[in-house]
């Protein structure tokens, strides 16, 4: 793990993690992993598969055999997501998909079980990786660990702002109660709870633009010596 170079990414729902890890993989031509969105397939596979949520067992079984695969998009600040041959980027992105997959981190097994299958994500050109313990868990010798956060009402809003522009029904107040609700779960749970690294750069990103986050980490990297 220590020997290829690894950014860790971790922030909240909506603090901008997704937007940035993909502009920095594209930057820097290093592999990508969106480990948030593997606990979203995970849910997704679950139901694709008539899997209960409380059955941890078969959860377990998903989750060692997902066949994913991520790439980022030309011109495009965003990852395109494939499961089991079938493009669900826009599957992934609901509410109820996010919930169910906050449920499904919650359950030590299968974030074991995922442990490994994370770690596999690195290779020689460089790992960027998107999550919420990417850095305090998956890669604790990450050679640079970023931390995004922001207002729960901001990210309420590029929540929403997102799910109207890709044409999907979506309820700003629900979305603000959803993100609030999963904050508290992810924070407080006691497997793995969402917490900056100790050696974590942390950047609040409710007044800042993507470009100038992306500009900020790209400086840390350069100072890191990864680019």
């Amino acid at each position: 793990m220590g020997r290829f170079p690894v950014i860790t990414v971790d922030g909240p729902s909506g603090s901008g993690k997704g937007t940035i890890c993909s502009l920095l993989a594209r930057e820097l031509g290093w592999n990508l992993l969106d480990s948030g969105a593997l606990y979203r397939l995970v849910a997704l596979a679950a139901r694709h598969h008539g899997v209960a949520l409380d059955d941890v067992d078969a959860l377990v079984i998903l989750a060692a055999h997902l066949d994913v695969q991520f790439s980022t998009v030309e011109d495009q600040n965003e990852v395109t997501i494939i499961l089991e041959g079938e493009e669900v980027s826009n599957s992934l992105r609901t509410e109820d998909c996010g919930a169910d997959a906050s449920v499904v981190a919650s359950l030590g097994p299968v974030r074991d079980a995922l442990l490994e299958r994370q770690r596999a994500f690195v290779t020689e050109l460089g790992l960027i990786a998107d999550g919420r313990d990417m850095g305090t868990v998956v890669f604790p010798q990450a050679e640079l660990k970023v931390y995004l956060t922001a207002s729960a009402e901001e990210r309420a809003n590029r929540r929403y702002n997102q799910l109207i522009n890709k044409g999907l029904g979506a309820s700003l107040q629900a979305i603000l109660d959803d993100i609030q609700a999963r904050d508290a779960r992810d924070m407080n749970r006691a497997v793995a709870p969402l917490k900056p690294a100790k050696d974590a750069i942390s950047l609040d990103t409710t007044e800042l633009s993507i470009e100038e986050v992306l500009a900020s980490v790209l400086d840390q990297a350069r100072h890191k010596g990864l680019r």
